[in-house]
């Protein structure tokens, strides 16, 4: 077996804990490669370099909080090598595994003790397809105003019928996964991620009668963007960048999974009861 590890080199305790796991490792016999980023910043060269070995890759292990999660999702790509999310942050739906129970979660994992469960991507486009490196979300693509800029115009189109002309800061287009990330802090509704739906979030819509909207996850949609300042934010991920406004998007339902490592008994909504604190008294 050969375990991928991913982590943020950047956070205090990120190299205590992966020595602690290269040590577990070791000790059962499991072949370990490190992303670029851990391998430099903490000098651990002797480990070889995630670059050369993706395709003997069995699971990979995403050691911080849901940001790392993303990073760990986009670097693992369309290759279909299951992750597993060890939390280090605070609210972490995507990274669900305690630090405190990494031996036993990891012991799970080489003995076979696992499920894997399917999340759905969105994929971006453009009218220039050279602009986007990393057109995959597994959370959220946002279209956003940029910088001090007053609010932006988001025309949206469902199937090629116009839907709706969205005034606002931006729009969130969630997945299901998405639905407890940026999409839950602007209101936007909760989704099981098993359920099949794209969700469209307004950010400070300038129209009360603008709402939250779920659509099926097979439709297809077309935004174009008009802003004073002639340009916009868009993110996928958390992975930004300025687009110039004749710059329109294409969004639909990725061809390819993200494939989760499901250990224990967590349930989604033992995670939400958890997390929310649903059903504990004020």
């Amino acid at each position: 077996m050969t375990i991928a590890i991913f982590g943020n080199a950047m956070k205090a305790n990120m190299h205590d804990e992966v020595a602690h796991i290269l040590d577990f490792m070791q000790r059962r016999g499991v072949s370990v490669v490190l992303s670029q980023e851990l391998r430099q910043e903490l000098n651990l060269r002797e480990y070889a370099p995630l670059e050369e070995a993706k395709e003997t890759i069995d699971f990979a292990l995403s050691v911080g909080g849901d940001g790392t999660f993303l990073t760990t999702a986009a670097a693992i790509g369309e290759l279909n090598i299951p992750i597993v999310g060890i939390n280090l942050g605070r609210l972490g739906f995507l990274a669900e595994v305690p630090t405190s129970q990494v031996d036993v979660i990891l012991d799970q994992l080489i003995k076979g003790e696992y499920t894997i469960e399917q999340r759905s991507l969105l994929r971006v486009t453009t009218s220039r397809p050279d602009l986007i490196m990393s057109p995959n979300a597994l959370n959220e693509v946002a279209i956003m105003k940029y910088g001090l800029s007053s609010m932006i115009t988001i025309c949206a189109q469902v199937n090629g019928e116009t839907l709706n002309r969205y005034e606002a800061d931006g729009l969130v287009i969630a997945t299901p996964t998405g639905s407890t990330a940026y999409n839950m802090s602007i209101g936007g509704p909760l989704m099981v991620p098993q359920t099949r739906g794209i969700i469209l979030s307004p950010i400070a819509s300038h129209s009360l009668s603008v709402r939250p909207l779920v659509l099926p996850d097979d439709w297809k949609l077309d935004f174009s963007i008009k802003s004073r300042t002639g340009s916009y934010l868009l993110s996928v991920d958390g992975r930004s960048q300025v687009m110039n406004e004749e710059i329109t998007l294409h969004i639909e339902r990725a061809a390819s999974t993200i494939k989760l490592v499901q250990l224990g008994k967590n349930s989604f909504i033992q995670s939400l009861k958890d997390k929310l604190l649903w059903g504990k008294a004020n």
